[in-house]
């Protein structure tokens, strides 16, 4: 850290997230509690609107109101509101607008002399880079978003024209895939790889927390921890299913998806699902699991993603079969197991199902997971703001969490 540091103002990093404070803990959320040990983080939520909680009933709690309060030591979290409607074009415009203003409000409120913004990081097409002008504009691509077009409920063509706005508007351009990386360097050169991290400290004691109470399947058992969505391959999940093996599904389900399909993989005996569980919750049911499952389809979309639910498996120990993400191919070839089609999952499930305990091995998951935490990408990215000072020099290791 540098010497003279007392004597600057704090710089302030604004987080505009792709996702809600109160919803599953993601990737921006994640990170922000890492920044906040280092810097002050403003954490923007997307705009919301009174139609908002029909879509997501676990926001109603918060209440429809522009909220400015501290949600984390370190952290100030803002709400914006915005008129229902915001993926039709006109209210597109109007939802960002909202979203600029109140970026502004708060940091009215809190800047001062001890404190100005150094950084605006935008996680999704949102335009809200120059909400602080003069701060640094940093777009951090969480996925392929113009792939995701179908899934999201929004034209492709509208993202495609955003996602060009956006690498022009952005003075540097994070993504968390190499592969996304490849596709943005062709009309950005500032790309950046941060891969997403995780929170080993949390899932450290797995083998000693009770097994999840709800949890009434017999084991050996195989799950998947994370988001049922059109991102996933039902047909993987069926194949396992169809052997015997116990399956948990520990998350919620998006509406619509494989409906008819997810039911009768529900309805039977050895499938349990036990829809949303709190962050805090999940090492209780990843002492339940034996194995994990990170089966997503093979889109274009998932090729650009780096699912977390992976790296918290190996957090926990635990191992970890998965579709080959181009993420997952740059894992360590020893800690995960990569199957591509429900027959192949199927086998090596069933193998690592089968597969005696091996402490040797689950040790080394946890140390590579150990090197892999939210400390370490946090600190990645404050070299890429340029606030690399900010870390103490005895934990400064943030090159080596690039890669």
């Amino acid at each position: 850290m540098s010497p003279d540091r007392a004597d600057r103002p704090d710089p302030w990093v604004v987080l505009a997230s792709g996702v809600s404070w109160d919803d599953a803990w993601m990737s921006e959320k994640h990170l922000a509690v890492a920044l906040s040990a280092y810097v002050p983080v403003l954490f923007v939520d997307p705009p919301v609107s009174y139609l908002t909680p029909l879509r997501k009933p676990h926001l109603r709690a918060g209440g429809l109101r522009p909220r400015v309060a501290e949600v984390h030591p370190g952290i100030t979290r803002v709400t914006p509101l915005a008129p229902p409607g915001v993926s039709r074009p006109g209210l597109r415009v109007a939802a960002a607008a909202a979203t600029r203003h109140a970026i502004r409000s708060a940091v009215a409120r809190a800047e001062g002399p001890r404190r100005a913004v150094h950084a605006v990081v935008v996680a999704s097409l949102d335009d809200v880079l120059g909400a602080c002008p003069g701060a640094l504009r940093v777009l951090w691509g969480t996925d392929d978003w113009v792939a995701g077009a179908e899934l999201m409920g929004l034209s492709a063509d509208y993202l495609r024209r955003r996602e060009a706005d956006q690498l022009a508007a952005a003075d540097v351009v994070v993504t968390v895939t190499g592969h996304l990386a490849d596709l943005w360097r062709e009309r950005s050169t500032a790309v950046r790889v941060v891969p997403n991290g995780c929170d080993p400290g949390h899932f450290a004691t797995v083998d000693q927390v009770p097994a999840a109470p709800d949890v009434h399947l017999p084991g050996p058992v195989a799950g998947f921890v994370g988001h049922l969505s059109d991102r996933i391959d039902v047909a993987v999940l069926e194949a396992v299913a169809d052997t015997g093996a116990s399956l948990l599904l520990v998350g919620p389900v998006q509406p619509g998806f494989a409906t008819e399909r997810l039911a009768r993989l529900l309805a039977r005996d050895n499938v349990q699902s036990t829809g949303r569980r709190p962050f805090e919750d999940l090492p209780g049911y990843l002492r339940a699991i034996d194995v994990g499952l990170t089966p997503y389809a093979d889109t274009a979309f998932n090729r650009s993603s780096f699912p977390l639910k992976t790296m918290e498996y190996l957090a926990a120990g635990r191992p970890v079969v998965t579709t080959g993400l181009p993420a997952a191919r740059e894992l360590p070839a020893d800690l995960v197991t990569i199957a591509d089609g429900p027959a192949q999952v199927t086998a090596a499930t069933l193998a690592a199902l089968a597969a005696p305990a091996d402490p040797a091995l689950a040790a080394r998951r946890r140390a590579y997971a150990a090197g892999q935490s939210w400390d370490a990408r946090a600190r990645a990215f404050l070299d890429v703001l340029g606030l690399a000072d900010r870390v103490p020099v005895a934990a400064d290791q943030t090159l080596s969490a690039e890669r």
